[in-house]
Order: C-alpha cells, then structure tokens, then sequence
C-alpha cells in the first residue's frame, strides 16, 4: 500500500523553515556520497587497468554503460514508485544499495566482477534524484525552489572533489580495493539517518494552490513531452552536453597521468581542488543568474546553457594541448567553472515545461537520456578512440580522444538555440 499522504485528509501543516532547512542539508549529503561512488573509479582508473590487465575500452565499458544503462533504464519505474510510495524510504534504500555495492567493489577479482558490481551501484544511485526533487519540491515553495535545487546539485562537485581525494591518496598509500572499502561502508549509516529523521511530506505540501497529483501513465506523458519541441531540443542537447562533459571528467585524471605524469594523490589534489569549489561555484551562481533572467526573458533557460558550451572551449583546448602542467591545470578552472553552470536553467526548464504531475517522470526521462548517451557513450566512447589512435599516437592517444569528444559541446549548443525558438510558446501552452 502506498504510504503517501491521503488527499481527503485536512493539509498537513507546513514544515518549519529550520526543519526544512534540515531535510536539504541531509538530501545534499546524500548527493555528495552519490556522487563520491560514481566518481571516484575516475581517479582509480590505471591502477585498475594494470591490476586487471585491461584495455582503455574496456575500462570505457567500466565507467560508462556498465553503470549507465541500469541507472537510466531503473530511473523511470523508480520514479513512478516515487510518484506514489514514500520518497524517503526509497531514498534510503538506493543508498544502502550504491554503497554496498561501492564496497563490493574492492573485492572484485576480475573486470567480470567488477562491472557486475558497477551495475548494482548504478541501480542504486538510480533511488537518488527523482525522489529527492520532489521531496525539496515538497518542502520548498516554487519562489524559494530554485535556489534549494541548485544546493542539491552542488553535491555532484563537493562529491567529485571528496572521491577525487579520497581515491588519490588512498589509492598511492594503499590500494584501489582499499579505496572502495573506505568511501563505500559510510554510506550505509547515511541510510539509515535518512530513514529515521527525514519525514514525507504531503504530496504539494508547498503549492500556492490546489495541485493534481495523480501520476501519469507513461504514453501521455510522451504524447505530452513530444508535441513540445523546446523539449526535444532540450534533450538532445542535455544529452551531447553530458557525453562531452562525463567522457572529459572520467578520463581526465588518466590524461594528467599519462600525458603530464602525475601520481594519483597529485592528480586527486589537484582536481578535487579545482573541480569542487569550481563546480560547486559554477552551479550556484549560474542558477541564481538564471532565476534573475527569466523573470523577463524565459529564454534566458536555453541561452545561458548554451554559453556554458561554447564558452568554456578555449580553457578546454589549453588543458588539453598545453605541455607545461601548471598552465594545463590552470584552463582546468574556467573549464570547469564555466561548464558546470548548465545544470540549474536545464533542471528548472524541465520543471517548467511539465505539468505538476508530471514533475518526477519528466526528470527521470531526461537523466535516462543523459545517462545513457551521456555516462554510458561518453566515456566508452574515449576508451575506443584512445585504444584506436594508440596506434599512431602512442601515450598521447587520450589527449586526441578527449579532443574529438569534446565536439559534441558545439552541437550541443546547437541544439540548444534551436530549443529557444519554441521555448516561450511551449512554456505558455502548459496546462495545469
């Protein structure tokens, strides 16, 4: 039986703004650990390799569809479980799954192993978002709503910075298998802190006024989303956006190894110093411009995603080209910085276009596109090139790799000018 809030019973008082407060921090927590599993096997990428005896495409496998194409296919039932169970529960238990599996990981005795491992991870991390927008959607109303959402998505860079790391020194003073023990096992206390002290809101706690809540059998929900255009757009370019942006950051610490020789605690230092604050930074302020901007230009939802793919190209170039190491790590920063913004106007875009029913599915189609183009193509996609020009190119095969993934920013941000053509008809044709 579901244990969502009965619709006949009298409204459930609103929780109060500390408590609120509360359930975002821990909800911000549970992303960064999401995000510490699924990042640091970037950082741990060669050790891997050489204690395997593997290939760049197979680790490729490793870091992209092996993962990927679980959390993305599981996304969708699991949001529809959301839509109508209890959010927290659900929370709770894809934590206890992911780290589980993150620490399984360190026992793993061949890549068969360890990609079976992979797979439980993504299932896992798959519990995460879907229900944790609606609960922040729940608690937070639609003119503080924006701004909550852009503190649960800095998880993704304090995350990256922690497995960065975690993963580096652990990794060079240790091992790898130790490395997956000690980020992993943590994450099992979290689940249960989620479970005791988190509570589920009535569903449309925060709107202003009286909300449909019925979830939505998929087929209209797809009738829904297609006949908008902006939409599509969207999606296509969320997704070439998320293939160029996860093949560059998984495979970005090998490149600093391979090409620049760094040790892991280097490369983990260096990284987890640029890339957290960076990303952390990025996201936030963008978000908040974005909130700025589309009070008079909706526009704004597709235009500023798109400067965040071209803009940040130069920097991409200097890291990737430039022999002398400081100077690499350098363009690091603003490429970091710079690409990281797409993710506030892209998520709140998305909460725009849909109805409210319809908010949780929505998000879980999307990430099932991004993940699986993105996540799963964009690393496997590296490792096949890499593998492929090591012929003629020898160590430095990963520097053209990462090169020729990066173009997929440019039509990104095609795709995304093309999404602002409908953007304000589409916005305006919505239905509650």
């Amino acid at each position: 039986m579901s244990e969502s809030s009965d619709p006949r019973e009298g409204p459930s008082p609103l929780p109060s703004p500390g408590y609120s407060r509360y359930v975002l921090g821990v909800l911000f927590v549970v992303y960064v650990f999401n995000f510490i599993d699924r990042q640091i096997l970037a950082i741990l990428l060669d050790p891997i390799k050489s204690d395997l005896g593997v290939s760049d495409t197979e680790m490729g496998f490793l870091t992209g569809f092996a993962f990927a194409i679980f959390y993305a296919l599981a996304g969708l039932p699991i949001a529809r479980w959301a839509d109508r169970g209890n959010r927290r529960t659900i929370i709770a238990l894809g934590i206890a799954l992911w780290s589980a599996m993150t620490a399984v990981s360190g026992l793993a005795r061949s890549f068969a192993q360890l990609a079976i491992a992979r797979v439980g991870v993504g299932v896992g991390e798959a519990g995460c978002t879907p229900p944790a927008h609606s609960l922040i959607s729940d608690y937070f109303p639609p003119e503080r709503r924006s701004t909550a959402l852009a503190v649960y998505a800095m998880g993704t860079y304090v995350g990256v910075m922690i497995g960065f790391l975690a993963g580096g020194w652990i990794s060079e003073y240790f091992d790898w298998r130790t490395a997956f023990f000690v980020v992993g096992l943590p994450g099992l206390v979290l689940a249960v802190v989620v479970r005791l002290t988190v509570r589920e809101p009535q569903r449309g706690l925060s709107e202003s006024a009286p909300v449909d809540t019925r979830s939505v059998p998929v087929p209209e929900l797809l009738r829904f989303l297609l006949a908008r255009r902006s939409f599509v757009y969207l999606q296509l370019a969320g997704a070439l956006h998320a293939l160029a942006s996860y093949g560059f950051a998984i495979w970005a610490p090998a490149f600093l190894g391979r090409v620049h020789g760094m040790g892991t605690a280097e490369i983990g230092t260096w990284l987890a110093l640029i890339a957290g604050p960076g990303g952390a930074a990025g996201v936030f302020l963008v978000g908040k411009l974005c909130d700025r901007l589309t009070t008079r230009e909706a526009r704004w939802y597709v235009w500023l995603p798109a400067i965040t793919c071209l803009l940040p190209l130069p920097f991409t170039l200097g890291f990737l080209l430039i022999d002398d190491t400081g100077w690499a790590l350098a363009c690091y920063g603003p490429h970091t910085i710079l690409g990281a913004g797409y993710v506030g106007p892209m998520f709140a875009v998305t909460q725009a276009l849909v109805k409210v029913r319809m908010r949780a599915q929505a998000v879980a189609i999307h990430l099932m596109l991004v993940n699986l183009i993105g996540l799963g193509a964009g690393p496997q996609l590296v490792g096949i090139l890499s593998d492929t020009f090591a012929v003629s190119m020898g160590s430095l095969s990963l520097r053209y790799a990462l090169l020729v993934v990066g173009v997929a920013n440019v039509l990104a941000g095609f795709f995304y000018l093309r999404a602002a053509r409908t953007l304000r008809a589409d916005l305006a044709s919505r239905e509650d």
